[in-house]
Parts: C-alpha cells; sequence; structure tokens
C-alpha cells in the first residue's frame, strides 16, 4: 500500500470560443491525424485545444489543421474541435476527438482565425459572430 503524498493537475478546457450551447449535443466522434500537425503552431502547450479549425484529409478520412492554401481536402473547412485533446508525444498515434460541426461561435475567440473562406464552407452549419 503506497501512502505517499501524490498531486495531480487538471486544466480547465477554454471553450470560451462557443457562443451557445446549440449544436454541443451533436459533435461527431473523428480522428486527429498527427502528423499533419506543427507541434509549435497547432500544439504548443502538449494538447490539440478547442476550437481548432479542421478540414478532412481526403486520403485517410482522418482531420488535419483548417489550411485554405492545401489541396488535400484540409481545404476545406469541417468544422472546429470541440474539446482539448491531449497531443501524443510521437505523431504516429493519431487520437481521438470530436468536432463541432454545427453551432455558434464567437471567431475572435478562437485559437486559430478562420478566413472567409472556411466561413463560407460551414456556412448553414456554423454562425460566426465578431
Amino acid at each position: 500500500m503506497n501512502l505517499s503524498t501524490t498531486t495531480e493537475s487538471f486544466g480547465q478546457d477554454d471553450q470560451s470560443w462557443l457562443a451557445s450551447a446549440h449544436g454541443t449535443d451533436t459533435a461527431r466522434t473523428i480522428t486527429l491525424d498527427t502528423s499533419a500537425f506543427t507541434a509549435g503552431t497547432h500544439y504548443p502547450n502538449g494538447y490539440f485545444p478547442s476550437g481548432l479549425p479542421l478540414g478532412v484529409i481526403t486520403a485517410t478520412g482522418k482531420y488535419g489543421p483548417y489550411n485554405n492554401a492545401s489541396s488535400d481536402g484540409t481545404e476545406v473547412l469541417a468544422g472546429l474541435l470541440f474539446t482539448a485533446v491531449d497531443a501524443p508525444s510521437v505523431n504516429t498515434i493519431d487520437p481521438q476527438g470530436a468536432l463541432l460541426w454545427h453551432g455558434a461561435v464567437l471567431a475572435s475567440k478562437l485559437p486559430i482565425a478562420v478566413d472567409t473562406a472556411g466561413k463560407a464552407d460551414v456556412a448553414g452549419f456554423i454562425k460566426f459572430f465578431a
């Protein structure tokens, strides 16, 4: 029996980018392609932050960072990462996450901005507010 004192830290997910609870009950389960992300840009703190804009990589069906200049499928915004996901220590492990594909968003609070083309991709599904 181990009776020594241990300490655990729990962070809090910052979902201040959500403008309402609308659509949060319909988030889809997705798989992130860790190799498609850049550590210093997309998960500098060891986790993929909630609100991260995502697109679907056509060849694999996995999700990567939205980039309007890409040509692998991620040039189309599919939605936003609903909750933070721990980034694996190696980029060959692809974690599960949840995709917010319908709802209301405060654009200024997203961890990475979504351009006009991305907003047009999800028009009718995600409403962006200033």
